[in-house]
């Protein structure tokens, strides 16, 4: 297969149930925790500006419209009823009725006040519009490779043909949950929340707006395939040679097709897979680390401390111990990591 890698940049055609277990495993490591901030009532005119916080947002419109604008993005989004924006990365953005209008400035502890005390009402007297919001704090795991390429704005039209009923069902439940008064309602409106983020993830993947590498690599067959292989197993000896035969593609064609979609060539991928699971089980679990190089593949406790070490700044032990400690801080994926030698490479 002599295809450059250029030819594949175009975005593959959705395959049903591809790739869904990789991306649980993605969120499983990112140990997310959902805050709802609750219901909000707005009456035009009115603006709610969101401070930067290092957590991943969503906010789902019930009724009216709102415009939407993201730290870092050029313009302005409109929401309509129905529509949910999840922002992965993060960062300052503010909801209004319209150009202009007054801005009220949302700090961390007035969200944390109004949960389950009643909505939150703003604005003067005019068009009223109703919105959910809420928060996914990440955890100490670093963020993974198929998630850190997502945009700044996943739009998800309550209009678009792709979407899945089921999303518009699992929105519909959170709105109507945000009125009630029941008891537990704010644990039943996080449970719902913890559901659309994997929905806007699904329905990203499924829609045109899935252009660039990352987690659109998983609607490919071969690669969503291989991807799906190597967080099965991310201890066997994968070689480009083993993972190309096994989706049925040649050597050049499946490297150059990985790359493309993933953003990084195949052993790269399953190197800092595999640093990233080593994270977790040392966070989790208490593996030996003797036992636990052997879990993620390296041959002995010695490569996979070099290996570790030049990804995180800190050898397992050491990242265990501060962690344990309370102290520990989301280790950046070195680039460096292309060269470390895990085994099967």
């Amino acid at each position: 297969m002599s295809s450059s890698p250029k030819e594949f940049a175009g975005r593959p055609e959705p395959q049903d149930e591809q790739g869904s277990d990789v991306l649980a495993d993605v969120l499983d490591t990112m140990r997310l925790s959902t805050v709802m901030y609750g219901r909000f009532e707005l009456c035009a005119p009115w603006g709610i500006q969101f401070c930067e916080r290092p957590c991943a947002h969503i906010v789902l419109l019930a009724r009216g419209s709102a415009r939407l604008e993201v730290e870092g993005l050029e313009g302005a989004v409109t929401l309509s009823a129905g529509d949910l924006a999840l922002l992965p990365h993060g960062g300052a953005h503010t909801l209004r009725d319209a150009e202009g209008s007054p801005l009220h400035i949302l700090g961390q502890g007035e969200c944390k006040r109004t949960r389950g005390v009643g909505p939150i009402r703003l604005g003067g007297d005019g068009e009223r519009t109703t919105l959910v919001a809420g928060s996914f704090r990440l955890g100490a795991s670093p963020r993974t490779l198929l998630f850190e390429r997502l945009p700044r704005l996943v739009h998800v039209a309550a209009d678009d043909p792709a979407i899945a009923p089921s999303l518009a069902s699992t929105a519909q439940l959170l709105i109507t949950e945000s009125a009630s008064s029941s008891p537990g309602a704010t644990v039943v409106m996080s449970r719902l929340a913890d559901i659309l983020l994997v929905q806007a993830l699904r329905a990203h993947i499924a829609t045109r707006q899935c252009q660039e590498h990352g987690l659109c690599a998983l609607a490919d067959p071969q690669i969503g395939k291989a991807l799906s292989l190597i967080h099965e197993r991310p201890a066997a000896p994968w070689t480009v040679e083993s993972l190309a035969s096994a989706v049925a593609l040649s050597r050049s064609g499946f490297a150059a097709r990985f790359t493309a979609l993933v953003g990084k060539p195949p052993l790269e991928y399953l190197a800092r897979w595999r640093m990233t699971k080593a994270a977790q089980l040392l966070r989790e679990s208490q593996t030996p680390l003797s036992e636990l190089a052997t879990v993620i593949g390296y041959q002995s406790e010695a490569s996979f401390n070099r290996a570790f070490k030049r990804w995180g700044g800190s050898t397992p032990g050491a990242y265990r111990r501060e962690y344990r400690r309370g102290g520990a801080r989301s280790v950046p994926a070195a680039e460096a990591l292309a060269a470390t030698a895990p085994s099967g490479s």
